[in-house]
């Protein structure tokens, strides 16, 4: 399970919804005990691609994040990304990229403006298997 604070999730909506069609993305730390993990941090990070598709950390914003949170006492737990036309699911490129099998991928999918839905995946190569996500 991976829990994510409501003030967390509507930071990156919001972030998300400003940068659309643009796929917003960052990273997300906090903690874990192994089998569960707790956000206690998101990152907004920039796209480099500024694509629609796909998307590339700021590698200079990826850096300052990781001394972030190692200042904080914070581990890394994965990423997150925007699908502003696509359901909230890894594309085939997501899983390709996907080098981390201990990471969690949260994709949030603006593909319906009013309901728009954020999943977290567990990735290890083409098989991406959903993650109870709890957002309180």
């Amino acid at each position: 399970m991976i829990k994510m604070a409501k003030a967390d999730y509507e930071r990156i909506l919001a972030h998300a919804r400003s940068e659309a069609p643009v796929e917003a993305c960052g990273l997300i730390a906090g903690t874990t005990d192994g089998v569960n993990k707790d956000i206690k941090k998101v990152y907004i990070l920039t796209n480099t691609d500024h694509a629609e598709e796909h998307f590339t950390l700021d590698p200079k914003e990826q850096l300052a994040a990781v001394k972030d949170m190692r200042a904080n006492g914070l581990v890394p737990l994965g990423n997150w990304h925007s699908h502003p036309v696509s359901p909230s699911r890894p594309s085939e490129e997501d899983k390709r990229l996907a080098f981390d099998s201990k990471a969690s991928y949260l994709i949030l999918s603006l593909m319906d403006k009013d309901a728009p839905v954020l999943n977290s995946f567990h990735i290890e190569g083409t098989d991406a298997y959903k993650e109870e996500l709890v957002i309180e």
